[in-house]
C-alpha cells in the first residue's frame, strides 16, 4: 500500500517514512501541501498531514482533496501539536478518519495507520447493497447515492449510514456506535460521534431528520 507522509518538518517525514517502510507500505513524503498537490494523490490509500505548513495548511489540502471525487475516499489522518477540542472537530468536519497529537508516539501511528487502513479494506466480492427510499449504499464499492446522485462520504460517515440503515428504529449510546463503527483498538472521543453524526445528517439531505438523538441514550434512526 502507498503512503502519503505531507509535513513541513524533513525529520518527521524521514522518521514516518522509515518507520512506516519496515512495516512494509510505500511511503512518498512532501514538503508542503502545495508540493503535495502535484503527486497523483489518487494513487495513496492513505495521507498522513500535518496542520500547520507555510502557505497552504494541511486543513485547506485536505479540505481540496474531500472536494475533489477522485480523492474523496482516501482517508487522512492529521498529525499535529495543535490538539485542543477545537481543531480535532475541524479536522473531523473537514473529514479526517483519524488525528494523532505530536510529540508522536510509533507505536501509536502504527496501530493507528493500520486501524484506519483496515476500516478502509474492500468488502468481500459478493454484492452488498443495502437500500431506504432513495438512499442505496454499496457496501463492496463504498458508495452512497441519494436520489441517484453519488454522495462523497468519508469512511466514518459511510459506516455510520450503513449501520443505522441495517438496525433502524433502535437506540444506540456512543459506545455503541464507537464499538460497531470504529476500530477498536484506537481511542477516540466521545465528541467525534456527535461531529460525525451532524455531518451525516446535513450530508443525507431530508433523510437527515430521522436521525433522532435521544437525549441520555444515543442515537436512533428511525424508519
Amino acid at each position: 500500500m502507498k503512503i502519503l507522509v505531507v509535513d513541513d518538518e524533513q525529520d518527521i517525514c524521514e522518521i514516518l517514512q522509515y518507520n512506516l517502510e519496515t512495516e512494509g507500505y510505500e511511503v512518498t513524503t512532501a514538503g508542503s501541501a502545495e508540493e503535495a498537490l502535484l503527486l497523483p494523490l489518487q494513487d495513496y490509500s492513505l495521507v498522513l498531514l500535518d496542520v500547520m505548513m507555510g502557505e497552504m495548511s494541511g486543513f485547506q489540502l485536505a479540505r481540496s482533496m474531500k472536494g475533489n471525487p477522485t480523492t474523496a475516499h482516501i482517508p487522512v489522518i492529521f498529525i499535529t501539536a495543535l490538539d485542543d477540542e477545537d481543531h480535532l472537530v475541524k479536522g473531523l468536519n473537514i473529514g479526517a478518519d483519524d488525528y494523532i497529537a505530536k510529540p508522536l508516539s510509533m507505536k501509536e501511528v502504527k496501530a493507528r495507520v493500520k486501524a484506519v487502513l483496515r476500516r478502509s479494506a474492500p468488502a468481500p466480492a459478493d454484492t452488498a447493497i443495502v437500500a431506504y427510499e432513495g438512499i442505496t449504499l454499496d457496501l463492496n464499492a463504498k458508495t452512497v447515492k441519494l436520489d441517484g446522485q453519488t454522495l462523497m462520504c468519508t469512511r466514518l460517515e459511510f459506516e455510520l449510514l450503513s449501520f443505522f440503515l441495517q438496525h433502524p428504529n433502535r437506540v444506540y449510546s456512543r459506545e455503541d456506535l464507537l464499538k460497531h463503527c470504529w476500530p477498536q483498538d484506537v481511542h477516540v472521543l466521545d465528541r467525534t460521534v456527535d461531529v460525525n453524526i451532524t455531518r451525516l445528517r446535513k450530508k443525507i439531505g431530508r433523510y437527515g431528520e430521522q436521525i433522532k438523538t435521544r437525549v441520555g441514550y444515543g442515537y436512533c434512526f428511525e424508519r
